[in-house]
């Protein structure tokens, strides 16, 4: 029986191609789009996921408010870790890591240097016991027990001992040079995860080297005021434990501890299963769940598009299959065995749809590579993608097949055979379905497109603002880590000399980033202090020549560290008018007195999406990690790159940097608003493109039905232009109603994402008319051709047989 169904379903789809070309193509798309979004979302939730007992493992952090706002960190004071068991109920298990950047490492066996790598953490044995691992040498009770010993990942074991077994590199030596040089002896070695999973450590130092070595205070581990993000904690709970209960216990710890003073900072409980989804570490693998939810509703928008294209049309078509129902129904055929029969060719046209989708899902894997998460490779045989394949192809079929069936069922056999196809002067369900879902597709092509267009109408404001300093021709590099002041300066001194060069300067970030380094200063009033909050930049008495910064009172630093400069906007928050008044003042900041020595301009030291903060510059050179140089204009910048990189391996011959250009850096600030933009735009295209191709096969259709009545109009007199009038003012109507429909969900969304800039253009509603416009022109540009067609027939033709 299904075999004779699917044989009837192919003659079906055969004998109407541009229906089952139209269908295939618009389903395609949109099942393309949701297979990889459904790519996309298992790998970003597959992360971690394989530990034991995951549900009741969590990281520890901490939300501060400065009185600004909250910021949230990853990382928890270090006393904290030595007394969450002792003072928290219901912890099985505690892990302490802390996370080392850039560590050199170096093997006395052959002197060989290895290089720096961010894959080094001091951690304790707690850590291995809540990810435990296969001990490939050593063991997980004694390999961390004692000071200056470390366990490798067999990656690491064949990187620094290659052609060597895991017993054998026991005992061994490595040099980890931090702040101090670490030397470390093998004690174990661990395999390699090889499931997902965001903790990448491939050497792990055991954390009782850092009191041993006299460290705590360096790493800011012996106070509860110094939070970094560095130093992390895991814990697992106790099986009958709930969250409240461990937060509620967290509260008490953190008000009998932390400094209440200006602010007020409690812990939080973040489940592993969400670390992969917090991008307030900057960690390279993490991703937005928000844009994941993103991508979930515009992928269900284009299916749902889809799906609208073949319900519309199919019921616009099944007026012309009434008499092969009412012949069926004549020869015994049942409602059931009839929706069987048409649900049939709804599947046969969507398993099609599903084998076209897998190319078209392939190109979009090459277009959008940079958009997707790094190590997202689309395994087209993945159980996983066959069982989605195979839901969505039945779901479809349900979805957008159950209607049409129904209708066609449905029809009376004996006024089928008569030829009556309609009720005439009654209200039809199919002419007010078909007009309310070509009003939905349009509704949501138009809403796109002011999405789109008003995303890059901003994007272009805020690439066109002033910053408040000079980018052109400004690059710089990052410094080695903890690498020593004398090498920077010699680095700085050298590059300076080059011709190509006008100014070198040493910072500890660049002029505008994503960095923030806040604090407080004292500030005097009459016989007291103000205190204020302040945004801090570390810089160089080079640094305002670099960056093209302009000095509105007394002068640029000199290299003291009891002098800093302030900004415009800090004169203005202790509520001094005239800039000047400042110098030579003297307030208290990091608990030292110092004096004012100037005042810079106002500049956008982070995204525009914040305003300009109160600002200090201060000189801490032990803090210095950028190289900035401006350069001359004129010169070949590719040679003056390759020139400075060579002095700069000549300082650093074991560490690799490049240098880049200052207003790419500032572009990364909005990358993922661009990335938005961009989704959104092939989301808008897919739309427009699905809409069109249903309104493309629904007016072939309907014109068609409609081309006797175009034949006796031409014969009574009407030219061309009244008839394609006509025809049009109906189409008008359901986009002008589209237009309305589109007009909120966007205004609102927009408002949404504007508000998140200090920087923004009013509202562009004429981007709302054009967009609205341009869709009219589309559709009546699709419907002019088919009713232009139908309107050069000539009329003999049509009417011979009346």
């Amino acid at each position: 029986m299904f075999r004779n169904y699917l044989i009837i379903a192919w003659r079906n789809l055969k004998r109407n191609k541009l229906r089952t070309a139209t269908h295939i193509l618009g389903l395609s798309i949109g099942i393309s789009i949701c297979f990889l979004i459904f790519n996309i979302v298992w790998y970003s939730n597959s992360f971690d996921k394989f530990h034991p007992d995951t549900e009741q493992i969590f990281r520890v952090g901490m939300i501060t408010d400065f009185g600004d706002g909250e910021f949230p960190n990853s990382g928890t004071p270090g006393p904290l870790g030595e007394v969450i068991d002792k003072e928290l109920t219901g912890i099985a298990q505690k892990g302490r890591l802390y996370t080392l950047w850039e560590t050199l490492v170096f093997l006395p066996e052959g002197q060989k240097v290895m290089g720096r790598t961010n894959n080094v953490t001091f951690a304790d044995a707690g850590f291995f016991r809540i990810f435990p691992r296969k001990w490939l040498a050593g063991s997980p009770e004694n390999s961390l027990a004692n000071p200056y010993t470390a366990v490798i990942s067999h990656a690491s074991m064949q990187k620094y001992f290659p052609g060597q077994e895991p017993s054998q590199v026991l005992g061994k030596e490595i040099f980890y040079y931090d702040s101090d040089t670490i030397n470390a002896q093998i004690t174990g070695v661990v395999a390699d995860f090889e499931e997902n999973t965001d903790f990448l450590f491939t050497d792990f130092i055991s954390y009782s080297t850092i009191r041993s070595m006299d460290k705590e205070n360096w790493f800011g581990l012996d106070s509860w005021g110094n939070v970094n993000s560095s130093s992390q904690l895991f814990i697992k709970k106790e099986t009958l434990k709930t969250d409240s209960d461990l937060l509620a216990g967290l509260t008490k710890i953190s008000e009998k501890n932390l400094n209440q003073e200006g602010g007020n900072s409690r812990f939080t409980l973040q489940p592993l299963a969400e670390i992969h989804f917090d991008q307030s570490d900057g960690g390279s693998q993490t991703v937005s769940k928000v844009f994941l939810n993103g991508l979930i509703f515009i992928g269900l928008i284009i299916l749902s598009l889809a799906c609208l294209n073949f319900i519309n049309l199919e019921t616009a078509q099944a007026i012309g299959r009434a008499k092969e129902v009412g012949i069926r129904k004549t020869l015994g055929g049942g409602k059931s065995q009839l929706v069987l029969q048409f649900l049939s060719e709804t599947y046969l046209m969507i398993f099609f749809a599903c084998l076209l989708s897998l190319a078209m899902a392939e190109a979009l894997v090459m277009v959008f590579r940079n958009y997707l998460p790094s190590g997202l490779e689309v395994n087209y045989l993945k159980l996983e993608n066959i069982g989605f394949l195979t839901l969505i192809s039945f779901v479809l079929t349900l979805l957008a097949g159950i209607y049409p069936s129904l209708i066609l069922a449905n029809y009376d056999p004996q006024r089928a055979l008569k030829g009556e196809k309609e009720q005439n002067g009654k209200f039809s369900i199919g002419v007010f379905l078909r007009k309310n879902l070509t009003v939905l597709q349009f509704a949501s092509s138009i809403a796109f497109i002011i999405l789109v267009s008003v995303i890059s109408f901003q994007m272009k404001y805020v690439s066109s603002q002033p910053l408040g300093f000079d980018r052109d021709a400004v690059v710089y590099t990052q410094l080695p880590f903890m690498a020593g002041i004398d090498k920077a300066e010699r680095l700085r001194e050298r590059v300076s000399q080059f011709s190509f060069v006008k100014s070198a300067s040493l910072s500890g970030d660049l002029v505008s980033s994503d960095g923030l380094w806040t604090s407080d200063i004292y500030v005097p009033q009459d016989t007291s202090e103000t205190r204020y909050y302040i945004q801090v930049k570390n810089i160089d008495s080079a640094f305002v020549s670099v960056n093209g910064l302009k000095i509105l009172a007394g002068k640029s630093s000199s290299n003291q560290t009891d002098e800093i400069m302030v900004n415009e906007a800090f004169t203005k928050e202790i509520g001094v008018n005239n800039p000047d008044e400042v110098v030579g003042k003297l307030v208290r900041f990091g608990a030292n007195q110092r004096k004012i020595t100037g005042v810079v301009n106002d500049f956008n030291s982070r995204t525009l999406r914040e305003e300009i903060r109160p600002m200090v510059l201060t000189y801490v050179p032990e803090g210095f990690n950028v190289l900035n140089v401006k350069l001359e204009s004129g010169y070949n910048l590719a040679l003056a790159k390759a020139e400075m990189e060579g002095i700069f391996k000549e300082i650093y011959p074991y560490d690799a940097s490049e240098f880049k250009f200052l207003d790419e850096a500032i572009a990364k600030f909005y990358e993922e608003d661009l990335k938005i933009r961009n989704v959104l735009g092939m989301a808008c295209i897919l739309a427009v493109i699905i809409s069109a191709l249903g309104l493309f096969g629904l007016s072939s259709y309907t014109i068609a039905q409609r081309t006797k009545e175009i034949s006796i109009r031409k014969v009574l007199g009407a030219s061309i232009a009244q008839i394609l009038g006509l025809i049009s003012k109906e189409y008008v109507v359901l986009i002008l109603v589209s237009f309305v429909l589109a007009v909120y969900p966007a205004y609102y969304f927009l408002s949404e994402w504007l508000n998140n800039f200090s920087y923004k253009v009013e509202m562009p509603y004429f981007i709302y008319l054009l967009s609205g416009l341009g869709v009219l022109l589309l559709c009546l540009l699709i419907v002019g051709i088919h009713s232009y067609s139908a309107a050069q027939t000539n009329p003999a033709k049509i009417l011979k047989d009346e």
